[in-house]
């Protein structure tokens, strides 16, 4: 029988601890995260369905670990935060699981501690998954640059000086707020995950001003979640922070006046 492993997010467990077992993990079902799950030979995963959004995104990980022989299943958002893994367990019900979970006894609408439970049964597929997802892009080049990341885990410190568009979602990690950037930036965006209980998917943004980070999210219903291109080009904001509201962003704009708006104020 598989191990249990909760976790805030796909990219806080290690390898070590992820072979093999059942990763109960806070990160929205994406394909990004689902491939993160793969690559740490995880058995099977469940993912919160962050407000499922622009072509099921929220939930395109499902799809894609189905064809790596993974089991995998998501939590409702509006059942539990997205980002909180012990809520998970504690509050989570399930709204999708793909055929290898069925065929488990994983099923929509049991509760995300019995999902689990069916699941340790699921063993881990043998091999790798496909090369690396290519997951940073150079979206401006001039000073202040803007960099496109599919996941804020992939922020380093030479992106001090710019502003990062993410695919990830705008919760923080287990309520913390030293988890909602590692470094301080220009500007920061993220997807709402469909905000959902508790507004766990906007609730970076108070941390974010409190740093004085320009900061905002965009609607999951206008660009995939996991895909930060997607947020650049479709992302409609549907939340800002103080910060960014005192530079003149409001929500409604794109995202692509969001990146504009920050450069041109950091160029003065």
């Amino acid at each position: 029988m598989a191990a249990i492993v909760v976790a805030d997010s796909i990219t806080r467990v290690a390898e070590s601890e992820a072979a093999g077992a059942v990763v109960v993990n806070a990160s929205h079902g994406g394909i990004y995260a689902a491939y993160l799950a793969a690559k740490l030979h995880a058995a099977a995963a469940i993912f919160n369905d962050a407000g499922i959004g622009r072509d099921r995104a929220g939930i395109g990980g499902l799809d894609y670990l189905q064809e790596l022989g993974v089991a995998a299943a998501a939590v409702g958002h509006m059942t539990a935060r997205i980002g909180d893994g012990a809520d998970m367990m504690a509050r989570g019900i399930v709204t999708f699981a793909n055929p290898l979970a069925e065929s488990l006894g994983c099923r929509a609408g049991m509760t995300c501690r019995d999902a689990a439970a069916a699941l340790r049964r699921a063993e881990a597929p043998r091999g790798d998954p496909p090369p690396a997802l290519e997951a940073a892009f150079l979206v401006v080049d001039e000073a202040p640059q803007a960099w496109a990341l599919d996941s804020a885990s992939l922020v380093l410190p030479e992106h001090r000086d710019a502003v990062v568009i993410t695919g990830s979602h705008g919760g923080l990690l287990g309520g913390r707020p030293e988890t909602a950037l590692k470094y301080d930036v220009r500007g920061a965006l993220y997807n709402d995950a469909g905000i959902g209980i508790d507004e766990a998917g906007v609730s970076r943004l108070p941390a974010l001003d409190a740093r004085g980070i320009a900061a905002g999210t965009v609607a999951a219903a206008s660009a995939r979640i996991g895909d930060a291109r997607s947020t650049y080009e479709d992302g409609v904001l549907s939340r800002v922070d103080r910060t960014a509201a005192a530079l003149g962003i409001r929500a409604g704009m794109s995202a692509r006046e969001f990146v504009a708006i920050v450069r041109r104020e950091h160029r003065r």
